[in-house]
């Protein structure tokens, strides 16, 4: 009965690897490099690195705009497909957006695009 058990928990562990060897061949193959020397700083981009003015706290933060598989919100990695990094893409230096969020709606200030 136990050999039973160890082949199908093998199986499983097999599928899950198989599943996970799948996902990466799918990031791999839709991955695009970006060229720093080309990005634009007039407005924000994947690759950017915006300084902002948070209204509701009274500071300044930086974030890096990445893809979603590279966002790290610790390091100051944020997602384009998250919230904020959303608002920001295609902005300008000076511009206001506006985030919702579950304490209600945050305000952020671009202050520099590198």
């Amino acid at each position: 009965m136990s050999e039973n058990a160890e082949y199908d928990a093998a199986k499983e562990e097999q599928g899950q690897v198989e599943a996970r060897i799948a996902a990466l061949e799918k990031i791999i193959k839709n991955a695009v490099l970006i060229d720093e020397g080309e990005l634009r700083t007039d407005i924000v981009n994947i690759g950017s690195r915006v300084t902002l003015h948070d209204e509701e706290y009274d500071e300044n933060v930086e974030y890096l705009i990445v893809g979603s598989t590279e966002a790290d919100p610790v390091a100051g990695k944020i997602s384009n497909e998250s919230p904020l990094g959303a608002a920001l893409l295609g902005s300008a230096k000076g511009a206001t957006v506006e985030v919702s969020a579950p304490d209600g709606m945050l305000k952020f200030t671009i202050l520099e695009i590198a």
